[in-house]
């Protein structure tokens, strides 16, 4: 059994996370720290390339001093879970359900949020003792699987990504996701209100933007 109720505390109260795709470690730095001021507090960097480590080593370090949390996404081998712990990422993220890099996240210490998109993959999840798990694609998926999924799963805890913003954020919170990941919405400062909105920090919005 592998558990990772760990993210109960790590998003805590908060509905949004952001995700930072390829951004190097300088942009990196600056929109996580636009994510910070807004409020929202989780940040994931994937890790595809050595930038995209040192990025996360980077914004690592930046959230320890704020007692921030970041992780890796796009962690699909052991060898990603080395480099993550390396980099001081405090979880990983997988777009899809590989057992064996679940395993070696827990193993290292980082509860692991596997990617699902399938019944079959929820209830896998689940029978290994994961509670939350990750929609991939959820635009695709659409808020309709969502609700679906909450009938015969209500112990499972979803967090949304992919095609995520803050004009859709908002009805797959409705739907019964947990948290909802984006991205290039925090570049947009025309979608920053509508981001403090779901997060209760509007009047954050103006200087998250600066």
């Amino acid at each position: 059994m592998v558990d990772n109720s760990q993210f109960n505390q790590i998003f805590g109260a908060a509905p949004l996370m952001a995700i930072l795709r390829g951004m190097g470690a300088e942009r990196s730095l600056a929109v996580s720290t636009t994510a910070w001021n807004l409020g929202i507090d989780v940040v994931e960097l994937p890790i595809q390339t050595p930038d995209d480590i040192e990025a996360l080593r980077a914004v690592a370090a930046a959230a320890r001093e704020r007692g921030k949390v970041v992780g890796a996404g796009t962690v699909v081998t052991v060898e990603h879970v080395r480099q993550a712990v390396d980099a001081g990422a405090a979880f990983t993220v997988s777009p899809g359900f590989d057992l064996e890099v679940v395993r070696a996240s827990s193993d290292a210490g980082l509860p692991a949020l596997p990617g699902v998109s399938t019944p079959s993959e929820v209830q896998l999840a689940l029978k290994e003792g994961l509670t939350w798990l990750k929609a991939f694609p959820a635009s695709v998926l659409g808020t309709e699987w969502i609700k679906a999924m909450k009938g015969p799963f209500p112990q499972a805890t979803f967090v949304t990504t992919g095609g995520m913003s803050a004009s859709n954020a908002g009805d797959f919170l409705r739907a019964g996701a947990r948290v909802v990941a984006v991205g290039s919405a925090l570049e947009d400062p025309s979608q920053l209100p509508a981001l403090a909105a779901l997060l209760g920090t509007a009047d954050r919005a103006v200087s998250a933007g600066r």
